[in-house]
């Protein structure tokens, strides 16, 4: 990597946080205009009934989630020895075809395959980029290089989600996904003016990147990130029918409820990374506490608007910190297998992220109420908890080993002659 200025740093910085801005729009914007959606490419069930159609269109949500899962190790695992700034060229690319796709294509199921698509670069972006950032802040601050570039996609929530919501309620649904595919072609512009070229890893191979999977703590930890962000999802997906349905606001509230939810996830985010850093094992145990006492919260006061707004920012604070916490334990555990261990992440993330759409919505189809899916987070609290239980366990023994083997080396030389 290129010894840079500080400006200089700050700027390609700010280049690669512009892309999580980007996917964190495309990727949440669909959680506040379900409705329009249903209304749209699924008229005559949204006339018969509209829960039912607001609950098939979290499919877009889950397709979204579903091309996360498949591309994460896929292209990370084939792309990880090619030079890192074309390569996230090349994804911001895909992302702006992408999201173009699913603002044009004419019925649900082509819309749905277009966020099939839409999703595949996302995993590789962020890993690529998160591994940049490092490089670019230094050691001891891979904790806070992860978080920075994840810190577009919580900005997205405070800023991007509402305003485009509020453009796909104005002018629609397709309108908003073709400002987000803006924001895309921005984002490969920035990144081949403003990142410094890097080479790949010229010994990364598909065989040495996928062996990550063969270490049981990796396996753990992505069962974690799913199962919490699962929690997180299940609330997130419907955040526009729990506004209007259970606390009584008007469509036109949505965009605030999106805005708080979003400040709470930049805020923890920020206090995620630093804590990941600390010690990524401890912050997992900790911010699972927290999320799951934020989820009752928001559980019991979601009728009233201080209630929901409360619980919503808590909601996304706690979840957001969780994030660059398990990113940091999976490249701790992931060996040499560095790129396909940030990538990856991502993928867990976005099985939560279907799991929780598609659990949130059948709860609301099957009559329970836009209040259930919050349950149903809490409920995924405990596996989640468990996950993580099972992977510091795995990974316990080595590490006391080690510490036992240090003590002894340092009672060694404390005894030997001359000391």
């Amino acid at each position: 990597m290129t010894v840079l200025t500080p400006a200089r740093t700050r700027w390609a910085l700010f280049a690669l946080a512009l892309g999580g801005f980007g996917i964190g729009t495309t990727e949440f914007v669909a959680m506040g205009l379900l409705p329009d959606i249903a209304r749209d490419l699924l008229p005559t069930l949204y006339a018969q009934d509209p829960d039912a159609a607001i609950a098939k269109a979290g499919i877009v949500i889950s397709a979204y989630a579903i091309g996360v899962v498949i591309g994460a190790p896929t292209i990370a695992a084939v792309a990880a020895r090619f030079p890192r700034k074309g390569l996230l060229m090349v994804l911001a690319a895909a992302f702006t075809l992408g999201t173009i796709a699913s603002a044009l294509a004419p019925t649900f199921e082509t819309v749905v395959a277009a966020r099939v698509l839409a999703g595949l670069p996302h995993g590789a972006y962020f890993g690529v980029a998160a591994l940049a950032a490092a490089d670019l802040m230094g050691a001891g601050k891979r904790g806070r290089a992860v978080a920075f570039v994840l810190s577009g996609l919580t900005i997205a929530n405070v800023i991007g989600v509402p305003v485009v919501t509020w453009v796909g309620q104005q002018a629609g649904w397709r309108i908003a996904y073709l400002g987000v595919a803006a924001i895309f072609a921005l984002t490969t512009v920035a990144i081949a003016l403003l990142v410094p070229r890097a080479p790949g890893d010229p010994h990364a191979t598909v065989r040495r990147e996928l062996s990550a999977f063969t270490r049981p703590a990796v396996w753990c930890a992505l069962a974690t990130g799913a199962l919490g962000f699962g929690g997180f999802f299940a609330v997130y997906s419907y955040v526009s029918p729990l506004a209007t349905e259970v606390t009584g606001t008007s469509e036109a509230f949505v965009p605030l409820a999106l805005i708080v939810l979003g400040l709470g996830m930049t805020v923890g985010n920020i206090a995620g990374g630093r804590m990941a850093d600390g010690g990524a094992m401890r912050a997992v145990f900790q911010l699972f506490g927290a999320f799951a006492a934020s989820l009752l919260i928001l559980g019991l006061a979601a009728s009233t608007v201080p209630g929901l707004l409360a619980g919503l920012f808590l909601v996304g604070a706690t979840a957001s910190a969780i994030s660059p916490a398990i990113q940091t334990r999976l490249m701790d555990v992931a060996g040499d297998s560095q790129t396909i261990a940030a990538a990856v992440n991502h993928s867990a993330l976005n099985m939560g992220n279907s799991l929780g759409a598609f659990l949130g919505g059948a709860v609301i189809a099957a009559g329970w109420g836009y209040l259930a899916p919050t349950w149903v987070g809490l409920a995924l609290c405990v596996p989640g908890v468990l996950a993580a239980v099972a992977g510091w366990a795995v990974t316990r023994a080595p590490a006391d080993d080690a510490v036992a083997s240090l003590a002894a080396e340092g009672d060694r030389v404390a005894a030997s002659p001359g000391r």
